[in-house]
């Protein structure tokens, strides 16, 4: 049922959003390095690699270049409109293809590049492998800021690696245990709401019994 809605919602929204995606093409395309999407190998069901799509925010070689992985806010690698396509999370609505083509759901846990993947618990890899990652999920509701929590920290690796994503496995394994149509749009609404303002903590009140953050992350989120 759930791919059902993922189809009909993704298709539906393809539609809508297209005729004001193509301001957004064609200023990529006229500013940076001209280029409009953005591909990165990420990590999907079976342990399998994907395309995931994004609209370009970053410098083609933005992996390979003094910050790695790991963005700042005012990034230098950022290209001229990636500041705010990124606060929009409109850089993420190429996704909806990946949606509709099988390799991800609307509501999931969102997928990542090889090498975070790999620093997942054990417990969380497998449970990982048998669901599809989404556009959105309680991680990335809860991690909206992420880029400004790891900027307080000077070794953001250390941080990400052995706080942030311990407690992504927890909330990720949570919504798969959990997962049923009823949490699949609540999610979806907080998005939109959390994306509007993103200052927003509804989802507090409307999971109640998500996994406690650890000491570290509790003045962040």
């Amino acid at each position: 049922m759930i791919r059902f809605f993922d189809i009909l919602f993704s298709g539906i929204a393809i539609i809508i959003l297209l005729p004001f995606m193509i301001p957004i093409v064609i200023g990529l395309k006229l500013t940076g390095e001209h280029y409009i999407f953005y591909e990165q190998i990420r990590v999907g069901r079976h342990s399998k690699d994907f395309r995931l799509l994004k609209f370009a925010t970053m410098l083609k070689n933005s992996p390979n270049l003094p910050g790695g992985l790991y963005t700042n806010v005012n990034d230098p690698r950022m290209l001229p409109m990636g500041k705010f396509l990124r606060k929009t999370k409109i850089n993420e609505l190429p996704q909806l293809i990946n949606i509709f083509l099988g390799q991800m759901s609307i509501v999931g846990y969102r997928p990542t590049v090889r090498e975070h993947y790999n620093a997942y618990p054990e417990y969380a890899k497998q449970k990982l492998y048998y669901s599809k990652p989404g556009l959105t999920g309680m991680g990335s509701i809860i991690f909206r800021n992420e880029e400004e929590i790891l900027q307080k920290f000077e070794d953001k690796k250390n941080f990400h690696q052995n706080v942030i994503i311990p407690y992504k496995a927890l909330l990720e394994s949570w919504y798969i245990d959990k997962r049923n149509l009823v949490n699949y749009f609540k999610i979806i609404i907080i998005t939109v709401i959390v994306v509007l303002k993103s200052t927003n903590d509804s989802w507090k009140k409307s999971f109640r019994d998500i996994p406690s953050p650890p000491p570290e992350l509790q003045p962040y989120i």
